[in-house]
C-alpha cells in the first residue's frame, strides 16, 4: 500500500505480511515526516486528527482502509 492510502501525503510504498505491520510502517513514515516538517504530510495528518474527533467517522475510516489492505494481492 502507497503512503496515500493509508492517508498521507506521498506514493512511498509499504509492503507487510499483516494490516498491523503496515500500519506500524506508516506510523513510522508520518513521524519521519513530521519531524522534517513536510508540508503535505503535515495536511494529511491534519485530516486524520479531524477523523479522530468522530469515532465512528475513525473507526468507519480505518475499517475500509483495513479492506483494503485485506484485498491486496499477496505478492505484491
Amino acid at each position: 500500500m502507497t503512503c496515500k492510502q493509508l492517508g498521507g501525503a506521498c506514493n512511498k510504498e509499504f509492503h507487510a505480511n499483516t494490516f498491523e505491520e503496515i500500519a506500524e510502517m506508516s506510523k513510522n513514515h508520518g513521524t519521519e515526516m513530521f519531524q522534517k516538517g513536510d508540508k503535505p504530510h503535515l495536511i494529511a495528518m491534519n485530516k486524520i486528527q479531524e477523523l479522530m474527533k468522530s469515532p465512528e467517522a475513525m473507526k468507519e475510516w480505518f475499517e475500509n482502509v483495513r479492506k483494503e489492505f485485506d484485498t491486496l494481492p499477496e505478492n505484491e
